[in-house]
């Protein structure tokens, strides 16, 4: 073992010394991935009519697309830091290739994926979680969007009543949004116009992407449609849902303008709890 008196008594150990932190370095000079801005590109580049960057997450990119391209999943062509189509898809053949299925494989990174690919060659930092399934008020959700919504109620002070949950493909209405996690349907009734604003600014204001939906709307009642932004367990439906929500789109299939009360910026529920 080396000591201050091993040090003095042989001039060699230095060098021995001297490569304990030349390896500790080596180690910590592994550039980073930033989950949190990651999986924002991911939910917001294939939704976006050209190859426009997603602020704060072009490093990133650049970072899963070069692993990708590496394994030979991925054209040099997309190698561009824009997580598009192209991008999703070459995820998705990582993931499937993992052993990976079903909402496992939808190119959206989930934590144990993105570490594998980047073994070597970065590391993982603001990683999301899902957490577990639970169930709440008779249906499915994870904990994360348990937590999005009791928060949320905190800020209304009122309990919500919730209509559709998670991972349930009940509704055949909702085109599998609810297949996955982070999404909820909310009832309204009894709520006044003001009331129902409120609720869908609280709920934004945590981290949904949330929004009325009326008759006129579709194949189904009034109610809130909420779907967690960066919920890493989202169906396909739901992660395009998140996109045009961050688009200023309404999260319908005519994606027309958002309807919703405008609430800025617009967070995550990381980004949230680092205000309080």
């Amino acid at each position: 073992m080396l000591t201050r008196r091993n040090l003095l008594v042989a001039a060699g150990a230095a060098v021995v010394v001297a490569a304990v932190p030349m390896a500790a370095s080596a180690t910590a000079a592994l550039p980073q991935v930033d989950m949190e801005a990651l999986i924002k590109a991911a939910q917001i580049d294939p939704r976006r009519p050209d190859t426009a960057l997603t602020e704060g997450a072009k490093d990133s990119v650049l970072l899963v697309e070069r692993a990708l391209q590496a394994k030979g999943l991925l054209s040099s062509t997309y190698v561009d830091g824009h997580f598009g189509t192209s991008t999703i898809a070459a995820y998705a053949a990582y993931q499937r290739s993992l052993g990976y299925t079903g909402l496992d494989a939808t190119g959206l990174p989930g934590p144990s994926s993105l570490r594998s690919l980047g073994e070597g060659r970065y590391t993982v930092v603001r990683a999301i979680s899902p957490g577990s399934v639970v169930t709440l008020r008779g249906v499915q959700v994870n904990t994360r969007t348990r937590s999005m919504l009791f928060e949320a109620e905190r800020l209304l002070s009122r309990q919500l009543s919730i209509t559709q949950g998670s991972y349930s493909n009940d509704v055949g209405a909702s085109a599998g949004t609810h297949d996955g996690g982070g999404a909820l349907d909310l009832s309204v009734s009894g709520l006044s116009s003001a009331v129902r604003t409120d609720v869908l600014r609280r709920l934004r204001t945590v981290g949904f992407a949330a929004w009325l939906r009326t008759p006129a709307q579709g194949d189904w009642g009034y109610h809130i449609h909420a779907v967690a932004l960066s919920d890493t367990d989202q169906s396909t439906g739901a992660q395009n849902q998140a996109g045009d929500y961050y688009l200023g789109r309404n999260g319908l299939a005519n994606r027309g303008a958002d309807d919703g009360p405008a609430v800025s910026p617009k967070r995550t529920w990381e980004e949230y709890q680092r205000t309080l």
